[in-house]
């Protein structure tokens, strides 16, 4: 809760969540457009990861930034595809509001199970 309070404080306005499922019934009941979700890496209940995938079936358009206190290299073992955007522990708030905006005006990363798929064009 605390870190939507400091995002707030930024101008942000934001959803929060203490767990996955809280998170995926929040998104689901917002009518709105949801641009990012920032999670942890390794969660009780469901990773980060999936729950980011959870959220972007629903959401394609929808940017992650995810977050971690081990070291940064395991990030890749617990599920967080290459090039996403990642943010180590321990940060100021000021590090998590660049880390937000990098993440919102940076280009829609395609995660393994986000990438464009080959479409053949077709005659008309």
């Amino acid at each position: 809760m605390l870190a939507g309070e400091v995002l707030r404080v930024y101008g942000y306005d934001v959803i929060s969540a203490s767990r996955p499922s809280e998170a995926l019934a929040r998104a689901a009941a917002h009518p709105g457009t949801i641009h990012l979700v920032l999670t942890d890496v390794v969660m009780p209940e469901q990773g980060g990861p999936a729950l980011a995938e959870d959220l972007c079936r629903a959401r394609p358009d929808l940017r992650v930034l995810f977050m971690s206190g081990y070291a940064p290299d395991s990030r890749f073992r617990h599920g967080v595809a290459e090039g996403m955007p990642f943010l180590q522990k321990p940060f100021s708030p000021e590090d998590r509001a660049r880390a937000v905006r990098s993440a919102l005006d940076g280009p829609l990363p395609h995660p393994p199970d986000r990438r464009p798929e080959h479409v053949e064009p077709r005659g008309v």
